[in-house]
């Protein structure tokens, strides 16, 4: 094996094969020439990448390594590791989307050589995207931008502890002023990508001419995109990611919204700011163009974050607003301590007792209040409003602790006196990490100038949506990250513009109604849920839907059993079906496609056992995926497909009607698209229904259990006898139908009339 070669786990093997990682094992038991362990542990051994690939295209069963597949696995197992990797990756992916032709030529000469030459070449990419390595040139003795060169020492806490160049301390470091606490804006110019040496490059020129061929087939961006949305799905316990959903919506409530301060809708972004800007999520949400400025504690992170910012979108350096990253903890080190941005979007860290509380205490931004050493958010939000111009917008994920805890009940109450702070929006939950709670967007304007205060505060609650799809109490959520998105967009932004009255979804609360001794925003405490069934005015209707739908229940019940002795009937199973042509067996993933505009429902587990209405939203492509996906992936649902749970779910199945065709089958689900000419639809789900069949082809975990769709039995009938129990099982499946029904009517009817005798609309007889 060649040194430096690159190495694969098991799961990567998996995936490079198409398979589970059971299959792998299987290999490495059942095959003695498979590849040995050059690495790793005995519990998850690597394995060389050469080695695993010529061993699977012998044996038939790869043949050719995809070579997006290929790249990132020359990512994984770069001797300095993945995030090295990407870095240089996205260095060279500037080169090549800016520059081709210089990248065409570099690349026409060997290794050594074109590590030789690539930094100067990154050098001026990098500079023209980025801005110059300042921090290079202090140690070069070249010329500063700022004036004066810095050398930083950062402390254990990210604290900034040296001197500038002319010997003088920097503040904030033990040898500076103590009463001064915001380091000048020199000793953050360092660019957060530095050029990479001719040495830190030599490992990494074949990942580069890779990464460049698949920069060639779906672009310079995608690539780099793909490639870090792998690292990220690799390290979910490393990072702590903003979903898209979220970031658009916060993007939005920047730049949208009809307020009584700038009346005429919607304002061009022209610089947006991120102190805490992660993996750039927010940044990359801005809409039109913009200056984007970002602040990052983890000097990697912010690398790869610059990276990601650059790559984003093709326009030429001269035609790109800036986009400046630099390094640092944003509440230590301010990086932009002179800056009035016109909106700041900011996810940042929770529950954080080393914010800086001892250090920080005369801070000049503490404007609104000193905050607690429990209360790192309201330190957050007041450095937001700090770097906004006045009238400026700020968006912040903030934990629903942050609204109601008594420590931060003095600087709540000053932010809403001065009408800094305009509303509060509580999310459902699943948005984001920490997914069981639901958290809140606080959007704050910077008060000032000739802006009045506004003695009003709006407060929504998305937590449990309410509305036309949900009257009955179903919930429409897709899961863990996967909240009905379009109809958060519309619920928040709608109240946003109109800061009006919604019931049950948005209130505008007066100011002085909220300064008591708890100060407590959470929406909740001031937005009580609708009553069931639209209140007292609707029990009515909800009674008479009861009614009917019972007389429905009465005339579907299914007549008396003719009892027989048990049959004994030739069976075939799902899977023999299968083989045979007979019908087809596709597994859900709940992807659409990357032109979908999120109004193609989702077909849930949910929907399948509650027996509603398709309700979920699709997901977008695996992480980082380039292009759509395969038509193999798409799961698109027809009339007359059969659709089973395969978790834990019991003895159900559902006929898709024409109502459901053309959702998207979700995860967990499977399908089973019988040929009409063979098999009868109806009669299929009946017999998969039965107690008998679905324990024999189930397997149970430590937990759960699971169904082997394949191991489905059903009798060998002719067409015609299939289409006679095919209309007993129809009859059963619009029985069970309006029961349920019923049962949510009734279920609507009593919480109804609970509420309405309590709240005093119902008076009893």
């Amino acid at each position: 094996m060649p040194e430096q070669a690159t190495e694969v786990t098991a799961a990567g093997i998996a995936r490079l094969a198409g398979v589970g990682r059971a299959a792998v094992s299987n290999w490495r038991r059942r095959h003695a020439d498979f590849p040995k362990p050059v690495g790793g542990t005995e519990t998850s051994p690597s394995f060389a990448l050469p080695e695993v690939e010529q061993w699977l295209c012998d044996q038939g069963k790869l043949a050719e390594v995809p070579l997006r597949e290929r790249v990132w696995q020359q990512v994984a197992g770069h001797p300095e590791g993945a995030v090295t990797a990407l870095t240089h990756t996205g260095c060279a992916l500037l080169l090549v989307r800016d520059r081709p032709t210089a990248w065409l030529e570099l690349t026409a000469v060997s290794d050594e050589r074109m590590a030789g030459v690539l930094p100067h070449a990154m050098e001026e990419v990098l500079g023209a995207r980025l801005g110059p390595d300042t921090e290079a040139r202090a140690r070069s003795g070249g010329p500063v931008p700022s004036g004066r060169a810095v050398a930083p020492v950062l402390t254990g806490s990210d604290t900034p502890a040296g001197r500038l160049s002319d010997g003088s301390p920097v503040a904030g470091s033990p040898a500076g002023d103590a009463g001064s606490v915001h380091s000048p804006s020199a000793v953050h110019t360092a660019r957060a990508v530095p050029t990479p040496s001719t040495d830190a490059l030599l490992p990494s020129v074949p990942l580069l001419r890779a990464a460049a061929e698949l920069a060639a087939g779906i672009g310079a961006g995608q690539t780099f995109e793909f490639l870090l949305g792998r690292q990220l799905d690799a390290n979910p316990r490393q990072y702590t990611l903003t979903p898209p959903g979220l970031a658009e919506l916060m993007a939005a409530l920047a730049e949208t919204g009809k307020d009584t301060d700038q009346p005429g809708g919607r304002r061009p972004v022209r610089s947006v700011l991120d102190p805490a800007a992660g993996t750039g999520t927010l940044l990359r949400a801005v809409a039109g163009p913009a200056e984007l400025l970002a602040q990052e504690v983890d000097p990697a992170l912010a690398a790869l974050t610059a990276l990601r910012l650059a790559l984003h979108g093709d326009g030429s350096p001269r035609s790109t607003p800036a986009r400046t990253v630099r390094g640092g903890d944003a509440l230590r080190a301010d990086a932009f301590p002179q800056l009035a941005a016109d909106t700041v979007l900011c996810h940042p860290p929770f529950n954080d007792r080393n914010w800086g509380h001892d250090e920080l205490a005369y801070d000049p931004r503490w404007e609104y209040g000193f905050p607690a050493r429990t209360e790192s958010e309201l330190a957050w939000v007041q450095h937001a409003l700090a770097r906004l111009r006045t009238g400026g917008t700020a968006v912040l994920l903030m934990p629903p602790a942050a609204a109601s805890r008594r420590s931060g009940r003095r600087i709540r109450a000053d932010l809403l006196r001065r009408g800094a702070l305009r509303a509060v929006i509580a999310l459902p939950a699943g948005a984001a990490p920490p997914y069981g709670i639901p958290l809140h967007l606080w959007v704050l304007r910077k008060p000032g100038g000739e802006l009045r205060p506004v003695p009003e505060l709006l407060l929504v609650d998305t937590t449990d949506p309410v509305g036309p799809g949900t009257a009955t109490g179903t919930q429409t959520s897709g899961g863990r990250d996967r909240p009905d998105w379009p109809a958060v967009h519309a619920a928040v932004l709608d109240a946003w513009r109109d800061r009006a009255d919604h019931p049950g979804v948005s209130r505008v609360v007066p100011v002085i109604e909220l300064l008591d001794d708890d100060v407590d925003l959470a929406p909740a405490r001031h937005l009580p849920r609708p009553a069931a069934g639209g209140g007292a005015a609707g029990l009515e209707d909800v009674r008479e839907r009861l009614a009917d739908t019972l007389r429905l229940t009465a005339d579907l019940t299914p007549p008396p059993a003719e009892l027989s002795a048990p049959a004994h009937r030739p069976l075939t199973t799902v899977g023999e079906l299968a083989r045979a042509g007979a019908l087809l067996l596709r597994t859900g993933t709940g992807t659409a496609p990357r032109t979908d505009t999120g109004t193609t429902p989702v077909l849930t587990e949910h929907d399948v056992l509650a027996g509603t209405a398709p309700s979920g939203t699709p997901a977008p492509p695996p992480t980082g995926a380039p292009g759509t996906p395969a038509p193999d992936d798409l799961v698109l649902l027809e009339p007359g497909d059969v659709v089973v749970p395969v978790l834990g779910a019991g003895s159900v199945a559902r006929v898709v009607d024409e109502a459901t065709a053309g959702a998207v089958l979700g995860r967990n689900l499977q399908l089973l698209r019988p040929d009409p000419a063979a098999i009868d639809p109806w009669f299929l789900a009946g017999f998969l229904r039965g107690t008998a069949n679905h324990r024999q082809a189930s397997s149970y975990a430590s937990t759960a259990a699971r169904l082997d769709a394949r191991r489905l039995q059903l009798p060998r009938l002719p067409l015609a006898e299939q289409q006679r129990y095919g209309e007993q099982f129809r009859a059963l499946a619009a029985f069970e139908d309006a029961l349920r029904t019923a049962g949510r009517l009734g279920g609507q009817l009593v919480r109804g009339m609970y509420d309405g005798l309590t709240d005093g609309t119902v008076t009893p007889r």
